[in-house]
């Protein structure tokens, strides 16, 4: 897929106020830090359509991007603030699930999982209310090129592991580096696969 253009649209603090349109929704998610703006700006070819910074919880609306007038992609709060209070927590929580389980127009989540770290409770738990909430998902593993070849092998094998003791089938997963825009292609090419059988 050839991105033409991108441009953001709105923010909402709630999915009801979210754009009134049947366009298919790509949303990305995963927890603080995980890379999710840097994806999204590998994504689309742009260095700042979404906001990165080095301090965790920049995101803390639902973001909507519209790409190539076709389809809407959607940047997500992160979840499992480790230095927000409850209250903040508890909302980007009712904020996250309000979109996640309401919103008709989601096509697919992507769960971005940082490959560095080992299996997540956090992560799991989330993957795993994914799945008893039937929500399509792929996962995203971030960061391939912080690590060695063979220790991004280990690890996201690990994830896979740990999954398919609760999974009969895993879902689909992308390999990804922002920095070398590894799995650029194989990303947007799920995305264009999905959006010709909505046609």
């Amino acid at each position: 897929m050839d991105i033409k253009s991108a441009e953001f649209i709105i923010s909402n603090t709630d999915y009801l106020k979210c754009p009134d349109s049947r366009l298919p929704e790509y949303a990305f998610i995963g927890r603080s830090n995980v890379g999710k703006s840097s994806l999204i700006n590998m994504l689309c070819n742009r260095k700042d359509l979404a906001m990165t910074s080095s301090k965790p919880g920049k995101t803390l609306l639902i973001n909507h991007f519209l790409i190539n007038s076709n389809w809407h992609l959607v940047d997500l709060p992160g979840y499992g603030y480790a230095t927000a209070g409850k209250k903040m927590r508890d909302k980007l929580q009712e904020m996250i699930e309000g979109y996640i389980l309401n919103r008709e127009q989601l096509t697919c989540l992507f769960l971005l999982i940082d490959s560095r770290l080992e299996p997540q409770k956090i992560d799991l738990e989330f993957i795993e209310w994914l799945g008893e909430n039937g929500v399509p998902f792929a996962i995203v593993f971030t960061k391939l090129d912080k690590l060695t070849h063979a220790l991004g092998k280990s690890n996201t094998q690990s994830y896979k592991d740990k999954l398919m003791e609760q999974w009969e089938e895993l879902p689909t997963i992308f390999l990804t580096s922002s920095e070398k825009r590894t799995g650029r292609d194989e990303v947007l090419g799920y995305i264009e696969g999905i959006n010709k059988t909505l046609k």
